[in-house]
């Protein structure tokens, strides 16, 4: 695992909605948007599964993600990419969920993806982009 640092942390908490990239185990790639999303620590990034179809069935297949991580005031971007787990009960689920439950009990909070950041790579336009930072 790697950690996020301090400008990557700002930029994250920026990102309302963050794109998610799974792949099926043949390589069917998808791509959905998350909003029900927290860093849970420098290197975790929790998503809540509120509906979930197609991300879910190719996390059970295959659990390597992508995401990207855009303020759009600065226009700082970069993607994280991990190793995604689902849980269905357990503190961190239960915590998560609640916090879901409060912003609303119309959420359906089903799982939680845990992500563990693997790598990071710069997005930001210019001659760094696409560079491994971490």
């Amino acid at each position: 695992m790697v950690s996020l640092n301090d400008d990557m942390k700002a930029v994250f908490s920026k990102t309302k909605v963050f794109p998610m990239a799974t792949a099926s185990k043949t390589g069917v790639p998808n791509v959905a948007p998350m909003a029900s999303v927290e860093l849970a620590d420098d290197a975790t990034i929790w998503i809540m599964d509120n509906y979930m179809q197609k991300t879910l069935e190719n996390l059970k297949e295959n659990p390597a993600v992508a995401l990207y991580v855009w303020d759009p005031d600065t226009k700082r971007c970069f993607q994280v990419k991990g190793s995604a787990e689902i849980q269905t009960s357990g503190e961190a689920y239960e915590k998560f969920r609640a916090k879901m439950k409060a912003k609303s009990e119309a959420y359906p909070a089903k799982s939680l993806i845990v992500i563990s950041i693997t790598e990071v790579f710069e997005c930001t336009p210019g001659k760094e982009a696409g560079k491994k930072v971490l």
